[in-house]
């Protein structure tokens, strides 16, 4: 069974479980087949490096090795920041209580969204407490990380008698410019970008 995602709030402890907002679901998907001239489904291969071996579905992998080539075990990766110091994790929020705090709207408008959740009672576990608080248009967040990591997410908690959300993201740093005010793009002077590089996908 799933671990809830305990909330707290004025000092009141409660449960929930989070049911992730998918956009096939919102939209709808769509799914191409490809066929041959005799009608068979064709499927997809992938051609090794040598140019001639077409692998099935399933044939590769990816690994994780050294610099002289030995398979290291993913548990054994440890973060480090440009330094080379280890970078001190974040444990996941399925395992704290999560304290909830009232955030602005101009900070939940200004994050760059993840994931959207909507917030469920966990077995007997009730959110009238919460809702009625999302109800007077009050926004909470707290940081979340779903399985832990080097750093939390900002969740955001919105909605209204009925229905409580979370949305889940990253702050975006947004740089404001007046009218007729240059903008001068931070990045290296070394990095330069052809015009044979310019794709009409990057505009």
């Amino acid at each position: 069974m799933a671990r809830p995602l305990v909330l707290s709030l004025d000092g009141h402890e409660f449960p929930v479980s989070l049911k992730k907002i998918d956009r096939d679901k919102l939209y709808g998907e769509i799914e191409i087949e490809a066929f041959d001239e005799n009608g068979n489904q064709a499927t997809l291969k992938v051609l090794a490096p040598d140019g001639k071996t077409l692998i099935d579905k399933g044939g590769t992998a990816l690994a994780t090795v050294s610099e002289d080539g030995t398979s290291v075990d993913r548990s054994e990766l440890v973060a480090v920041d440009r330094d080379g110091e280890e970078i001190e994790t974040v444990p996941s929020s399925f395992s704290l209580t999560n304290v909830l705090s009232r955030a602005s709207t101009e900070d939940y408008l200004s994050q760059i969204v993840k994931s959207v959740y909507i917030l469920e009672p966990f077995e007997d576990s009730r959110l009238d407490f919460l809702q009625d608080h999302l109800a007077t248009e009050q926004i909470y967040t707290f940081p979340f990380s779903y399985r832990g990591g080097v750093e939390f997410d900002s969740a955001f908690l919105v909605g209204g008698a009925n229905t409580a959300f979370m949305v889940v993201g990253k702050q975006a740093a947004l740089q404001y410019v007046k009218l007729n005010q240059a903008v001068v793009l931070d990045a290296p002077e070394e990095q330069e970008i052809a015009a044979d590089d310019l794709d009409f996908d990057l505009l």
